[in-house]
């Protein structure tokens, strides 16, 4: 095609013309419906985004700007901090081992559950009445909170109006507080710490007395160990008539050895007296009747070993000695180590283990920098202009599926 053919203007192209004879009536009602069809749904685009959209946005920006209270803020930033006590040296391994457990979870997490908690809203509640220093004013429906709240209108309301952040590497908590005076987010703060500290001291005194009670129980149960296991050993000693089975066998066992020995002597006496003498020898009868004393005395000294001709043998009793020692031992272990437990945890009650420490105390504010007019407004239309296209959009697949 040649460039003067494409300079050429385009020119309308004509509808097909009606055959010969045809009405064109019909197509020109269609036509004119068709165009009332386009007009309407434009007519009703058109309102549905003035009334979803523009009219919303605008009632939502009068009241952001005209009747939203203003908002302080007031920030208080604190940790818990403990002190570690030093084990005395003369105590050693058995105080390490007594001592107190610390506690599994990190304190900063507690006390963020204890800001948000219904107990630290009602003991603020008490001191400054939330119901008054949160409805200043009956113009603000939306941003105040109720004048006939419940607890747990109260609780909500405070969750929105306390933020707490959490430094997981150094415990550090950072709480902010917004009230609609001044004086009232720095009062708020205040007692938001003088609770928290009210905290540690009730969790800290708990642990001390928990661990000098568990300490003076383990106590109180090593001492009467110690005191069940001397009064059994006094007992077989009692009953038996022996202080130490060790050292009376050991004495018996000489005295055996030494009688043998002498038997052992006489027999070789004798021996050598019947090789130049006649048995019916005055002295070798002499002879017969020592190596007959020296073997009874033997045989008594044995069955001296039996106690007496009692059935228990002399190892077994020997067997009880020692197990009647050996827990008596055991015990007095336990009992130093319960005691030396207990002189840990005495130490540790007198002492303040924890406290709070405030990094920033609470602050006064100046200026209201909630609520934020300008950032809700725009939130608040882009969140009606996305409904309303989502809307449209919905309302048109419905009617071209039709």
């Amino acid at each position: 095609m040649s460039q003067a053919a494409l300079a050429q203007p385009l020119r309308p192209v004509s509808a097909p013309p009606l055959p010969q004879g045809a009405d064109p009536t019909p197509l020109l009602l269609a036509r004119t419906r068709a165009r009332s069809a386009a007009r309407r749904r434009r007519l009703w685009v058109a309102a549905s985004f003035l009334l979803g959209v523009l009219a919303p946005a605008l009632a939502a920006s009068a009241y952001l700007f005209g009747w939203a209270e203003d908002q302080f803020h007031s920030r208080v930033a604190f940790s818990v901090r403990s002190e570690t006590a030093a084990v005395p040296a003369e105590l050693g391994f058995l105080a390490s081992m007594g001592g107190v457990a610390g506690a599994a979870t990190p304190d900063a997490e507690i006390l963020s559950d204890f800001i948000a908690s219904d107990g630290m809203v009602a003991a603020v509640d008490r001191r400054l009445d939330l119901s008054r220093l949160f409805h200043p004013v009956d113009t603000d429906p939306v941003f105040t909170l109720p004048s006939d709240a419940s607890r747990e209108d109260k609780v909500d309301y405070w969750r929105r109006m306390v933020r707490v952040r959490r430094d997981g590497g150094s415990g550090i908590l950072d709480v902010e507080v917004r009230a609609f005076r001044p004086g009232d987010a720095q009062a708020l703060a205040a007692a938001i710490l003088e609770e928290s500290e009210a905290l540690v001291n009730r969790l800290s005194e708990q642990a001390r007395q928990d661990a000098i009670r568990y300490a003076a129980a383990d106590l109180a149960e090593a001492e009467a160990r110690l005191g069940e296991r001397r009064r059994l050993l006094a007992q077989f000693r009692d009953e038996n008539r022996i202080v130490d089975p060790q050292a009376d066998i050991e004495g018996q066992m000489g005295l055996l050895n030494a009688l043998q020995s002498e038997l052992v002597q006489t027999l070789v006496e004798r021996d050598m007296l019947l090789t130049y003498a006649k048995p019916d020898d005055q002295r070798v009868a002499q002879a017969n009747r020592r190596v007959d004393a020296v073997s009874a005395r033997i045989e008594a000294e044995r069955a001296n070993l039996g106690l007496a001709g009692e059935s228990r043998a002399m190892a077994s009793l020997l067997g009880r000695y020692e197990e009647l020692r050996t827990d008596l031992e055991f015990a007095a272990g336990a009992y130093t180590q319960a005691l030396a437990g207990h002189a840990a945890a005495q130490a540790e009650a007198r002492r303040k283990a924890r406290y709070l420490a405030a990094h920033v105390a609470p602050t006064l504010p100046e200026t209201a920098i909630y609520p934020r007019r300008a950032m809700l407004a725009a939130l608040t239309s882009l969140a009606l202009l996305l409904a309303w296209g989502i809307g449209l959009v919905l309302c048109y697949n419905i009617r071209d599926a039709r």
